[in-house]
């Protein structure tokens, strides 16, 4: 397995002279893509009703958990990054740290797959879901990850939303006064000048 997951990785990740489009490309989706998901989240929060604030907090539970549950995979299995074991070519720094599962991508599925629930906001999860994939790409073309660190991300991401689903939905309510009374509390003189939603 770790053959083809190393011969994945070569076919995938940057030749020795990588064109600028690709370039340009791979470090904007490996880099900076990332803050869509956050910013996202806090616009729509700030504008959106209760249906849409109770997907928001959903989908951010399950990032967190999925991000903790990546952690405690790190702690129990050191896998090396490529460049660690001098495998192909490295385009952006990192620290060498272990690389399975991808953060990244376990933050952005995890959100999607939540999204994509039932109840929730379908069409907008399954294209967040597919947004994910050129993320893959990136990551493995710049050198930080292997082609199995995504599919691990898949995997937790999936885990962390089952989870949420499970242990989290039943006090959605709960957690959704606590989070409106804060909003609230941090929001109350753009609220009344009508620029954020109650």
């Amino acid at each position: 397995m770790e053959g083809l997951n190393r011969a994945l990785f070569l076919w995938l990740n940057a030749p020795d002279n990588p064109g600028q489009l690709s370039m340009a490309m791979a470090l904007f989706f490996a880099e900076y893509f990332i803050w869509l998901i956050p910013t996202t989240i806090a616009i729509v929060w700030l504008r959106g009703g209760e249906r849409t604030r109770k997907a928001l907090i959903e989908a951010t539970v399950a990032a967190s958990i999925g991000l903790c549950i990546n952690q405690l995979i790190g702690l129990v299995w050191m896998h090396p990054r490529p460049f660690v074991i001098g495998l192909g070519h490295t385009l952006v720094a990192h620290a060498p740290d272990s690389s399975f599962p991808s953060d990244h991508l376990t933050l952005w599925w995890s959100v999607a797959f939540a999204l994509a629930m039932p109840g929730n906001f379908p069409r907008v999860g399954v294209l967040l879901a597919l947004l994910g994939l050129p993320i893959a790409w990136a990551r493995i073309y710049v050198g930080v990850h292997f082609p199995f660190d995504m599919a691990g991300a898949a995997i937790v991401s999936l885990l962390s939303v089952g989870l949420t689903r499970r242990a989290i939905r039943p006090c959605l309510p709960y957690i959704f006064r606590a989070a409106t009374c804060v909003h609230g509390l941090l929001f109350s003189k753009f609220i009344a000048l009508g620029w954020v939603r109650k």
